[in-house]
């Protein structure tokens, strides 16, 4: 199987960030035990699992917020997630008396700061973001008066609460240009004045542009995790940018040999929070791979917990 390794690929600068805090809190004894960290570190489950075995407790349930998910730890140490949280999490945390480890990616860290200087300005605020991402609950959290925008179907229902105050617009950092521009397009429309800023972090716009500028291929492999928007992504401006038809998966387990009965060509990529080791395993798999050859078809992942993290 021919083979193109898109490039850039690996952990962005906030997941790696996060992971060497992880690493650093497990290893320093004066954090108290014990760690737990405030949802998933970053959105990839080979990682999350690496932590468990090493005594970290994820704290996941899509059906409480953060500051909800704070009511279950009663002591030691507890980890922010990359991507961020409201100031009402980090009060919550120092009143229960918890050591507090803050990972949250510089490029959130920005969006925040943005939305908390133009609310001090008089700004109005429109948020576009993914329903159920931590990302937006930490954004949303700053202030009640923040409108959260989907799709161009919020945007069209869109009414500013208060007509006389400027309009200030920005996103959640992992979404396509697409995602972005279907709602912002409406928006300028409606209110042409707006001011937008326009926070998709670098490492999410430099994987989704070598997708779009990929050699022809038969088929685009995307690496990441099933929560992973950026990973989620970029499988989506493969097909609808370059019409290539992508799969995302998880690892090498995931693949399915009939995926390339007629397939010449694969380019491969993966998401910012994907492990290089889960993606160079998934490449080595497929440079051997043959359909017409079923002892090229085992897909079974050597990869330890160490691997993961290293």
């Amino acid at each position: 199987m021919n083979v193109i390794d898109l490039r850039p690929r690996g952990y962005c600068h906030g997941v790696a960030k996060a992971l060497h805090m992880v690493k650093k809190t497990i290893e320093d004894d004066q954090y108290p035990r014990p760690i737990h960290i405030l949802g998933l570190i970053v959105h990839n489950k080979k990682i999350t699992e690496a932590f468990r075995h090493f005594g970290v407790i994820s704290l996941d349930n899509p059906n409480k917020t953060r500051l909800a998910l704070l009511d279950d730890i009663t002591s030691g140490t507890v980890i922010m997630t990359a991507h961020g949280v409201s100031d009402q999490v980090i009060e919550k945390a120092k009143a229960k008396g918890l050591t507090i480890v803050n990972a949250t990616c510089k490029d959130v860290s920005k969006v925040h700061d943005a939305v908390k200087k133009h609310l001090n300005l008089g700004y109005e605020i429109v948020y576009i973001g993914h329903k159920n991402h931590p990302e937006p609950e930490g954004i949303l959290g700053i202030s009640e008066e923040i409108s959260f925008l989907t799709n161009a179907v919020d945007a069209l229902n869109f009414t500013q609460k208060y007509p006389d105050k400027p309009l200030f617009v920005t996103n959640q950092t992992t979404l396509s240009r697409y995602d972005i521009d279907v709602v912002l397009n409406v928006l300028k429309i409606k209110y042409p004045d707006l001011l937008f800023d326009d926070d998709i972090c670098d490492a999410t716009t430099t994987r989704q542009q070598a997708v779009i500028e990929q050699p022809l291929v038969d088929l685009c492999i995307v690496v990441g995790d099933a929560l992973s928007s950026n990973s989620n992504k970029l499988a989506f401006v493969s097909t609808h940018e370059r019409n290539i038809p992508s799969y995302r998966v998880e690892g090498v387990s995931d693949i399915d040999p009939a995926w390339f009965k007629t397939a010449q060509s694969v380019s491969v990529t993966s998401g910012a929070s994907t492990p290089t080791k889960v993606t160079n395993e998934v490449i080595q798999y497929l440079k051997q791979f043959d359909y017409n050859k079923k002892e090229t078809w085992t897909h079974v992942s050597s990869l330890t917990y160490l691997d993961i993290l290293s």
